[in-house]
């Protein structure tokens, strides 16, 4: 399925295709802080729908993913990186899709801060 997905204000906005039935609960200092639900596509699977310009970019620890914000609203949508096997993706924050009903997701509790 496709959804669309955008910050607050609607400076970054974007379409994403993927099935999400689940959302990834993570504990790193940077998702713990942000309160983010993740899921993970190829990279591919996301088009920007706002000019590029929109979007600020944050790295830390490691510097393997680009978290990506708002600096109008400072909602965080999505991310980006390689995958463990190279692969470009995305990691978008379902907390920003609209139409994705939060209630019906299988959680699954990551533990980023122990990587």
């Amino acid at each position: 399925m496709r959804y669309e997905g955008s910050c607050h204000c609607g400076g970054i906005a974007f379409d994403v295709e993927g099935d999400f039935a689940s959302g990834m609960d993570c504990n790193c200092s940077m998702c713990r802080r942000r309160g983010g639900l993740l899921a993970f596509v190829p990279r591919d699977q996301l088009s920007l729908k706002t000019p590029a310009e929109n979007v600020s970019t944050y790295q830390f620890n490691k510097h393997n993913i680009e978290h990506h914000f708002c600096a109008t609203c400072g909602i965080a949508p999505y991310g980006e990186g390689k995958g463990p096997h190279g692969t470009m993706m995305a990691a978008v924050n379902l907390r920003c899709m609209p139409a994705i009903d939060l209630a019906t997701l299988t959680i699954q509790k990551v533990d980023g801060a122990s990587f």
